[in-house]
């Protein structure tokens, strides 16, 4: 199978055009340090890459929520999308954001996890509303408003938007998790959830 067909597709550092060597080396300096998974793909079209990936240091580090609280809503996306190397990535620091252990597992399993605070609440709730109905029901977005405040609960949008188009990113192209790592979601049919034909 040649390169351009292969998945996930096949970056060369050594290979790059200036306007990818630019990008590769803005992501590298940037707070990320490391260019992988699904900004690999997107370094295939470097236009795409460059916004991408300027949007994502907003929705990580920049946004008015705190990072518990972004990372609340990211392990949400990741496990609703079933996409491995994005839970991969994001628990751990999910967890270390002060995310309980328990919670993230909750999460991953599709149960409701038990939240112990009104920001964290307002956070779940919204974000799996949106998510799962592909709307919000006004009780749980006067509560998200009212709770973390009407620019948060934008950022939060962005977050959620964001976040499934790198989980989407590494469905599509089959983005593995690093090389000795366990698949986040194989006990849940991860494998059998992507492939599987479409109705």
């Amino acid at each position: 199978m040649s390169d351009e067909i292969s998945r996930p597709p096949t970056l060369d550092e050594s290979a790059l055009t200036a306007d990818q060597r630019r990008i590769y080396d803005d992501i590298m300096s940037g707070p990320r340090g490391i260019v992988e998974g699904p900004l690999r793909v997107w370094l295939v079209n470097p236009g795409l890459a460059d916004k991408a990936q300027a949007l994502g240091a907003y929705c990580r580090y920049g946004t008015r929520l705190a990072p518990r609280l972004s990372e609340l809503a990211i392990l949400v996306v990741g496990a609703h999308w079933r996409s491995g190397f994005e839970w991969h990535v994001h628990a751990p620091i999910a967890i270390k954001a002060g995310v309980p252990q328990a919670v993230a597992e909750a999460i991953r399993t599709g149960a409701a996890p038990r939240l112990d605070d009104a920001e964290a609440r307002a956070v779940y709730g919204f974000a799996t509303e949106l998510v799962r109905r592909r709307e919000v029901a006004e009780p749980t977005y006067r509560q998200a408003v009212s709770t973390l405040g009407l620019e948060a609960t934008v950022d939060l949008v962005g977050i959620l938007g964001y976040y499934t188009l790198i989980s989407m990113t590494i469905n599509a192209f089959h983005v593995p998790v690093p090389a000795g790592a366990v698949e986040p979601f194989a006990d849940l049919g991860r494998l059998s959830a992507v492939h599987q034909d479409p109705e």
